[in-house]
């Protein structure tokens, strides 16, 4: 879940970059383009400029010809020189202007035209001069009825009118693509800003619900830290006590096993008081333990009793196919003043009478205990 809204905050935000980069590539490029426009805006009106020159310094130029053809004054023939001089500087400024450009090819050969009218007009208006000087005005005026067509000036300026339309016509399709790019641009960035702000308002409203998820996801830990923190308290009482619950138990164990040392002790020193000798048993008729007057009486060891058969040591009368004792502890039956023969280490049997008690544990037979006596009197006899 966080690593999804991490995700779609980031290509949010790369999303708006990337929109963000492209307004302001277009916007740049749209400044570029308005740049280049300008500057042909004003190349246009200069063109534009420059043939108004031609066409003010066409007129000035023949009113000042005239004068001079009337008057003969020599400031009126510096004065149309002049106006001469500017036009022809008009022309050629105009074309090395159109010149440049492919798309002003027309305009150029408009100008290449104008300069061969215009030069032929210079021509016969030298002609009229030259004529005025050297025959006077009526000469002037015979070569002019003579060539009327040399002195017109409809040709150029109708030459200098379409030239004036056609640079007019591009300025007004420029102003238009103009106005068409500037509304496409504010579309643009229009369109950009409020992309921007919705993917910036989606991408608050996605943060914002992860930090709701958050502080709910922390209320939720902390409840089940708290919960887990009760459980752990609990399960600590509980600890503690059984704790000491075993503690108790281990103590009254500890006491039991003592009292039962102790018991064993005390029972020990009670066999171990018995003057007469004493075997306990088990069911197989193995000795287990001894007091110390089998070896007083026997001269036989603990050591070499235990695990024994006790008839290494006390040989019964058969009376039947079973062994007297293992039949009593069989039928958990006590055995009292029975007769037997002691054998001693050295090999020497007496006489003797022995008794039998079956020990139970939970009302089974695990063993016996067997008190033996030698009877007064019974000399001893070497095997």
């Amino acid at each position: 879940m966080k690593e999804n809204i991490e995700k779609r905050v980031v290509g949010l935000f790369f999303l708006m970059l990337a929109i963000l980069t492209y307004v302001a590539w277009f916007a740049v490029d749209t400044i570029k383009k308005s740049r280049n426009k300008s500057d042909w805006v004003r190349h246009t009106y200069e063109v534009i400029g420059q043939a108004k020159e031609v066409s003010i310094s066409l007129g000035a130029g023949d009113a000042e010809m005239r004068a001079y053809l009337l008057t003969g004054d020599a400031r009126n023939q510096l004065g149309y020189r002049t106006k001469y001089a500017a036009m022809v500087n008009a022309l050629d400024v105009g074309s090395r202007e159109t010149q440049r450009d492919i798309s002003e090819r027309d305009q150029y050969q408009k100008f290449l035209t104008l300069t061969n009218l215009i030069g032929k007009h210079i021509a016969f208006t030298r002609s009229l001069v030259q004529a005025r000087q050297q025959g006077g005005l009526d000469a002037a005026r015979q070569l002019e009825l003579a060539n009327p067509e040399g002195e017109s000036t409809a040709e150029i300026n109708a030459v200098m009118n379409d030239l004036e339309r056609r640079a007019n016509d591009l300025l007004q399709q420029n102003d238009s693509e103009a106005r068409t790019e500037a509304i496409l641009t504010r579309q643009i960035v229009y369109s950009g800003v409020i992309a921007n702000f919705v993917l910036l308002v989606f991408a608050a409203y996605l943060i914002k619900d992860d930090i709701k998820a958050r502080r709910i996801a922390a209320t939720a830990l902390e409840e089940a830290n708290a919960h887990l923190e009760a459980k752990v308290q609990e399960r600590t009482a509980e600890l503690v006590k059984s704790n000491q619950a075993l503690k108790k138990e281990n103590l009254e164990r500890r006491w039991s096993y003592q009292a039962l040392d102790h018991q064993f002790r005390y029972n020990q020193l009670i066999v171990n008081a018995v003057t007469e000798m004493v075997f306990v048993i088990s069911k197989a008729l193995n000795i287990s333990r001894t007091n110390p007057s089998v070896t007083h009486l026997s001269q036989w060891e603990p050591q070499e009793l235990i695990s024994q058969s006790i008839e290494r040591v006390l040989q019964l009368p058969s009376v039947g196919p079973t062994h007297p004792l293992l039949a009593a502890l069989n039928e958990g039956r006590e055995l009292q003043d029975q007769p037997g023969t002691m054998i001693t280490k050295s090999g020497a049997k007496v006489s003797v009478r022995f008794n039998l008690v079956p020990l139970r544990d939970a009302d089974k037979v695990v063993g016996g205990v067997v008190t033996v006596r030698i009877v007064p009197g019974t000399p001893a006899v070497n095997a």
